[in-house]
């Protein structure tokens, strides 16, 4: 591959932000990083690719169609919006849902031509019933090693990250058998007490699902599952950064008392996000955009985000980061839950970057090296 040059731009590297300076790159990695002598303002800003670790679909195409074509899809539309990497997250299902699922998505892994697919994200089936959000009370089961290990079987070592709810009788051994196995397990869905949170806690889960929704809250003499996540900067957590699902002045106080390394947006977005036509679905279940988030058409509930990375980027910036630590939140944080040996952009890192517009909204994209 011939050398590549793109500048004059504003970069966030992993020492911080570069102004005014050329990035060059050949064969999938930066070489150079040189600053420009001619004066300049209101330059494009270079960002690391995106990863996204909770996603159910993108642009009509997602997990849920059960085929590796509509993941390989949803990769490429991916792509296009500067995410290189994401995890396919699948809905609350009966085990043997879950299990026909993987077996049929599987096909995809290694074969994409966009978004590098991390692993298979489970969202479910051992949630509270208390808690379900928008997942059928149906498609909830009860806790069951035996029926976990028959879903870890179906997708042969890709299970990345598993959803559950930490109080639930039963669930001890799962949580186990995921540590075991290297699986990144999130409290999400969950109606568990401070008290049984610090339980979860020191049995190894070190994170917890869309931070807020579908958990018990924080009141002053019951602080639930959001207060145990405020109170302990050790615990990392996902938030939808839409400034809908998390009210802005949430993520401001957020980063007042967590390390912003332990923040990880994603967007938990629905399959018909950036569908260009209706009618729309997700869970076989026809939605609307409202308020723009996709609800429910038969009762209105709260279905689901409608957010793109690149429109995260620009939350974390409105709700008081800097620059770079947008660029932890959107990027870098979620490389290291998943162990991708990542440090952002600088000499010898891959050219996996997104090129932004002063105002934040998408420009161009670069992914191994080629402009998608």
């Amino acid at each position: 591959m011939s050398l590549s040059t793109l500048g004059p731009v504003d970069i966030i590297t992993a020492d911080g932000l570069q102004h005014n300076v050329a990035v060059c790159w050949e064969n999938n990695k930066i070489t150079q990083i040189t600053p420009q002598l001619a004066p300049a303002k209101d330059l494009p800003l270079v960002v690391p690719a995106f990863i996204d670790l909770h996603i159910h679909g993108m642009g009509g195409f997602g997990p849920e169609q059960g085929t590796p074509e509509s993941l390989l899809h949803m990769s490429r539309v991916l792509a296009l919006q500067g995410t290189t990497a994401f995890c396919p997250t699948l809905y609350c299902a009966s085990p043997e849902r879950i299990v026909a699922q993987l077996r049929a998505l599987l096909p995809a892994l290694g074969h994409e031509q966009g978004a590098r697919i991390l692993g298979f994200h489970l969202e479910g089936p051992f949630i509270s019933p208390e808690k379900p959000g928008v997942m059928r009370p149906q498609d909830i089961a009860p806790a069951n090693l035996d029926e976990f290990k028959k879903i870890y079987d179906a997708s042969q070592g890709h299970i990345t990250i598993v959803t559950l709810a930490p109080e639930i009788p039963g669930i001890d051994p799962i949580i186990r058998f995921c540590l075991e196995h290297q699986i990144v397990v999130q409290a999400g869905h969950t109606n568990a007490t401070y008290e049984q949170m610090q339980i979860a806690f020191d049995n190894g889960i070190k994170r917890v699902t869309h931070l807020g929704n579908a958990m018990s809250g924080m009141h002053h003499r019951s602080p639930g599952v959001l207060g145990a996540v405020l109170d302990n900067p050790a615990i990392s957590c996902e938030v939808i950064a839409d400034a809908k699902h998390v009210h802005p002045a949430l993520l401001h106080l957020l980063k007042r008392v967590k390390p912003v390394t332990q923040i990880c947006a994603v967007t938990d977005a629905l399959l018909p996000t950036e569908q260009l036509q209706g009618p729309f679905y997700a869970n076989n279940e026809e939605v609307v955009m409202h308020d723009q988030i996709w609800t429910r058409q038969h009762d209105g509930v709260i279905a689901g985000s409608a957010l793109t990375m690149p429109k995260a980027f620009k939350t974390f910036i409105q709700a008081g980061y800097s620059l770079q630590e947008a660029a932890l939140c959107t990027s870098i944080n979620a490389a290291r839950v998943v162990n991708l040996p990542t440090n952002g952009l600088q000499i010898g890192a891959p050219a996996n970057m997104v090129l932004l517009n002063s105002n934040f909204t998408l420009r161009q994209v670069f992914l191994n090296g080629h402009p998608v």
